[in-house]
C-alpha cells in the first residue's frame, strides 16, 4: 500500500510526525511532497530535524501560497508514484492545492483535520475546508462535532471520528521539549505571541493587535514569522520595550515556551489546542475559530483584533477549574493507520 502525502507549511510538517511513524509501523510505503509553501529553513526545514520527519521525495521550491501553481505540479507527481490514496492536513493553500491534484490524478483523497468550521467565509481557510472535505474520501474528524458538521453538510465520503494527531504531537514531544530546551524565565512569568495569519498582518488589523500586545501590563515574548515581520517593519509599527521580538522558532523550542507561559496570545488554530493540553489559558486574536469548545469552556477568548479586548484578556487570563479532555487521547495517528490498512486493499 502507497500513501501520497503533500505537507507545505509549519503546522502541517508537526502534525505528520506521528502519523508517519505509524503509517511505518502499519507497513504502509509513504511518499511525501514538500509544496515549498513555508520555505524558510526555520518554518521548514528545522522541523524536519527536530522530529525526525523522513525527508520529502519531492520538493517543489515554489516559494509561493499559490494553490494554482501547486496543483498541477503535484497532480504530475502523484500521477508518477500511482499511489493507492493521497492525504492531505488541516486547511491551508496547499491542503487544498493537494485535494484538487488528486482528484486531476485520479486517486482517492484522505483528509486529516475534517469537519472543522469557524462558520466565518471571510477566511479562505474556511473555503479550504469545506472544498477539501467535499472532494475526500476519507476523512478523519478530531471530534464528534466534526462529525455531525459532516454528516450535516450532506459530505459523501467515509467518516472516522479518530482524535486529533496534535494530540499524539503534544503527548510525544511536549515533555521532550521542556528538557531539551529550559526556557531563561520564570515559568508563567511572561505571555507568549504568535501572530501570521494573511488577515492579521496587513492593515488596519496588524496594527491594532500590535497596539493591543503593547497594552499587555507583563513580558511578552514574540517569536516573528517573517511575513509579521516584513510588514511590521515596512509599515514602521513600534513594539513596547516589554516586547521581546525573537527569530520564528522550531516546534520543540516553541512548545517548551508555550507551555510554560502563564498566557498564550495567537491567531494559529494548533496554538489554541496545544495552550488547552498545556493548561495555559489563550487569547485568539481572530473573530471566530474552528475549535470552539475550547471558547465554549472558558480556556480561550477570542478577541479579534481590539487592542483594549487584548490587554484586558491577557490582564484577566485563567483556566477553567474543569477540564475536560478535548480532541482525543494522543493515538489518533495509530487509528488513521488502521482505518487506512483495514479499507485500502493490498497490492
Amino acid at each position: 500500500m502507497k500513501i501520497f502525502t503533500v505537507v507545505g507549511n509549519r503546522p502541517q510538517f508537526i502534525k505528520s510526525a506521528p502519523l508517519s511513524a505509524a503509517l511505518r509501523a502499519a507497513g504502509i510505503d509513504e511518499v511525501v511532497l514538500h509544496t515549498g509553501q513555508h520555505w524558510y529553513h526555520t518554518l521548514s526545514q528545522v522541523f524536519f530535524d527536530q522530529l525526525g520527519l523522513a525527508k520529502p521525495r519531492y520538493r517543489l521550491d515554489l516559494h509561493s501560497p499559490d494553490p494554482d501553481r501547486m496543483e498541477p505540479e503535484i497532480a504530475k507527481r502523484i500521477a508518477g508514484e500511482s499511489p493507492d490514496l493521497v492525504l492531505v492536513y488541516g486547511d491551508t493553500n496547499s491542503t487544498i492545492a493537494g485535494a484538487r491534484a488528486s482528484g486531476d490524478a485520479s486517486v482517492p483523497l484522505a483528509h486529516v483535520e475534517a469537519g472543522l468550521r469557524s462558520g466565518d467565509l471571510s477566511m479562505p481557510e474556511e473555503h479550504n475546508r469545506i472544498e477539501t472535505d467535499r472532494l475526500s474520501w476519507l476523512l478523519f474528524c478530531p471530534d464528534d462535532r466534526s462529525r455531525t458538521t459532516l454528516r450535516d453538510e450532506g459530505v459523501m465520503g467515509r467518516i472516522y471520528v479518530v482524535g486529533d494527531v496534535m494530540a499524539d504531537v503534544s503527548r510525544i514531544f511536549a515533555p521532550i521539549a521542556r528538557a531539551r530546551f529550559p526556557v531563561p524565565y520564570e515559568p508563567r512569568s511572561y505571555v507568549v505571541v504568535t501572530i501570521h495569519r494573511q488577515a492579521n498582518v496587513e492593515q488596519p488589523r496588524l496594527a491594532r493587535i500590535v497596539e493591543g500586545l503593547n497594552r499587555i501590563d507583563e513580558p511578552v515574548v514574540f517569536p516573528v514569522h517573517p511575513r509579521t515581520r516584513a510588514h511590521i517593519e515596512n509599515e514602521a509599527l513600534e513594539l513596547g520595550q516589554h516586547v521581546r521580538v525573537i527569530e520564528p522558532l522550531g516546534y520543540l523550542e516553541l512548545a517548551s515556551l508555550a507551555s510554560q507561559a502563564r498566557v498564550i496570545v495567537t491567531d494559529s488554530g494548533g496554538l489554541q489546542k496545544e495552550a488547552y493540553w498545556y493548561g495555559v489559558p489563550c487569547v485568539t486574536t481572530r473573530p471566530s475559530t474552528e475549535w470552539v469548545d475550547t471558547v465554549v469552556l472558558g480556556a480561550n477568548v477570542l478577541v479579534d483584533d481590539d487592542p483594549g479586548a487584548i490587554a484586558e484578556a491577557v490582564s484577566n487570563a485563567s483556566m477553567p477549574s474543569r477540564l475536560p479532555v478535548l480532541y482525543g487521547d494522543g493515538h489518533a495517528s495509530e487509528r488513521i493507520a488502521q482505518v487506512l490498512r483495514a479499507t485500502i486493499p493490498g497490492r
